[in-house]
């Protein structure tokens, strides 16, 4: 249901989902893996809009975005890759750095820039 709301464009109703049963969270791994390309780009946009509202709670997709930088699929690794990035918290940097020499030189990219906004974000430069 989740996955054909994001595809039909109903973002702000996921977000009000996720925002009131915290237990959805680690299913965000689980709609990148979607073949519908509206549904993996609403998960970005999902994630994007959570990652302001609500921080604290985003941080638990991290394992389950994280397992799919080992898909088979390079597109999924990319994009579980590019989500780690957008959350932007240092617990996603080992699954990361993990990756950092995969197979596939956009997945590898992905994972470079993932990594330095990670980095930058984490720096004490940052938080000053």
């Amino acid at each position: 249901m989740i996955k054909d709301y994001i595809e039909n464009g109903f973002l702000e109703n996921i977000v009000d989902m996720f925002k009131h049963d915290k237990s959805m969270y680690p299913y965000i791994g689980d709609m990148l893996k979607d073949d519908r390309a509206r549904v993996r780009l609403g998960t970005v946009a999902l994630v994007e809009t959570l990652k302001t509202e609500d921080i604290n709670n985003i941080l638990t997709a991290i394992p389950g975005v994280a397992k799919l930088l080992k898909s088979p699929n390079p597109t999924i690794r990319g994009d579980s890759a590019y989500i780690l990035g957008i959350i932007g918290h240092k617990d996603a940097l080992p699954f990361l750095l993990d990756a950092s020499d995969d197979e596939n030189e956009m997945v590898r990219e992905i994972v470079e820039e993932s990594i330095k906004v990670i980095s930058l974000l984490s720096s004490p430069l940052h938080k000053s």
